[in-house]
């Protein structure tokens, strides 16, 4: 894009000699080949890409199954544009940043009371570094009794977040997966079977990703207990169970809060993230460092902790999705975060019903029954019968605006689709989404040729896959893609 000579500022350049001693291979043989443009064309270039993008604010946003993509209030982005958070620095002295850390010091007790969970810490960036966070206090706790060599296992579920057995492998441990029962419920046989002296711990999401919450849930904390090991729960669904149950309720060791999903601050495409991950007096020595404290008088970072972790990210954590998230829980109040819930299990249910409705559409297992605030739906029998896949069905509902994830790998529920409707969603927007995917679902069976080559109204229309399986073809940078795909 633009001309040669075009600016949008023009910026005094004044011809300024390198350094000699900048290296020769640090130096451009030619100047960047940056866009020259003018203001306005910027402007609309930028205006034209947020138009292209699908979102919360722009429409029907179910379709971000186990992502909790709810409805961020506007009053909260007001709250982290003022400067009092905006400009805040993370090397600042604590003496010039009471606010922010009262605010984080009350999050914590408030969290505390929603998860019965002794102390948290909120410095990890995710909730993958949430989890990441629980492994090591886990793998830390272990060492400090002298039984880090013998328990090198970690259990976790098939439908639990991938991210509990990237973890528990990443920090070195042998993962061992259950696969689900009849029922769609993890298998407590096959617990029984792989708990043992190596057990280190179980990490489970509950509800799962199928929606089924684990009935049996304080049973599987007893048996992994019974062994030695600790318990983490996954609470990155917990949506549809807020002010219902909680984690130290079951016995839990540890847990983590996705804050960019359960507590509504902007998900972002990943990130900007926050997560939060909570300890029983137990294990609280081993939390990462600093932790924030409050000696009556004012509040503190505490680096004095023998037995800590260190640190999951740097400094404090990801402060204005912190603030966010402190907004939404005191606006909501006990009362208001339960009913959130509520909320969200009668828009799960009641949109399940309406697309089991829809031709080709099945929920496997434990028929009949209710699901908490996502459903893992599958749309085999549609496959069978017309050939059109559910990424195509996905693919097909960017033409009427909204979107749809199918799940994670393994693809252990076939042709799966999964949403997740939150409580921010009316009755006539779960009944609007529900008629875009009985119509893309006849046009599988009448003319699925439509279906197969969509998107037909979006600036990127199909991408290749075939490259995500080639290490030789991954590139991170242009540089690295000029060099590798262009091969320039």
């Amino acid at each position: 894009m633009g001309s040669p000579g075009e600016r949008g500022v023009l910026v005094p350049a004044p011809d300024v000699p390198l350094d000699d001693s900048l290296p020769d291979a640090l130096r451009r043989a030619a100047p960047p080949a940056l866009p020259e443009m003018s203001q306005p064309h910027v402007l609309r270039h930028y205006l034209r890409l947020s138009q292209e993008n699908l979102g919360v604010d722009l429409n029907i946003d179910v379709g971000q199954g186990t992502c909790t993509m709810k409805y961020s209030p506007k009053v909260n982005d007001q709250f982290v544009r003022d400067p009092k958070v905006a400009e805040l620095h993370p090397l600042q002295d604590e003496r010039t940043v009471q606010g922010v850390l009262e605010i984080m010091h009350r999050l914590e007790g408030l969290l505390r009371e929603i998860s019965g969970m002794a102390r948290f810490s909120l410095q990890p960036g995710a909730g993958s570094a949430a989890i990441y966070a629980n492994v090591s206090m886990i793998r830390a706790y272990f060492a400090a009794r002298g039984e880090a060599g013998q328990r090198d296992e970690v259990i976790t579920t098939i439908f639990s977040h991938p991210s509990n057995a990237a973890c528990a492998k990443t920090a070195g441990y042998k993962v061992i997966t259950l696969y689900p029962d009849a029922d769609g419920y993890p298998d407590i046989e096959a617990l029984k079977q792989a708990v043992g002296p190596r057990t280190a711990a179980l990490f489970i999401t509950n509800p799962e990703d199928t929606g089924l919450f684990n009935p049996r849930i304080e049973e599987f904390v007893r048996i992994v207990h019974d062994a030695g090991g600790l318990c983490a729960y996954d609470q990155a669904n917990a949506n549809g169970i807020l002010g219902i149950t909680r984690a130290r309720d079951a016995g839990f060791d540890l847990c983590h809060f996705n804050l960019h999903k359960t507590f509504s601050t902007p998900h972002a495409c990943g990130g900007p993230a926050a997560g939060a991950c909570g300890v029983t007096e137990e294990l609280a020595p081993y939390l990462p460092t600093p932790t924030v404290e409050f000696d009556g008088d004012r509040y503190h970072l505490d680096d004095d902790r023998p037995a800590s972790i260190g640190k999951i990210r740097p400094f404090y954590g990801v402060v204005p999705n912190l603030v966010r998230a402190y907004a939404w829980i005191m606006s909501m109040g006990g009362a208001g975060l339960r009913e959130a819930a509520e909320v969200a299990v009668l828009n799960n249910n009641y949109l399940m019903a309406k697309v089991l409705e829809i031709r080709g559409a099945s929920v496997p297992y434990a028929a009949g029954r209710p699901r908490i605030e996502q459903v893992r739906y599958s749309w085999e029998r549609l496959a069978e019968e017309t050939g059109v896949h559910s990424e195509d069905l996905g693919l097909r509902t960017a033409d009427f605006g909204t979107h749809y994830w199918t799940s994670h790998h393994p693809y252990v529920v076939p042709e799966p689709m999964t949403l997740e409707p939150t409580e921010s969603y009316s009755k006539a927007d779960l009944d609007e989404y529900a008629a875009i995917l009985a119509e893309v679902a006849r046009e599988a069976y009448e003319e699925p040729e439509t279906v197969r080559t969509a998107p037909h109204r979006s600036t990127v229309h199909r991408t290749r896959e075939d490259v995500l399986d080639d290490p030789a073809t991954w590139a991170v940078t242009w540089r690295a893609y000029r060099r590798k795909v262009l091969q320039k």
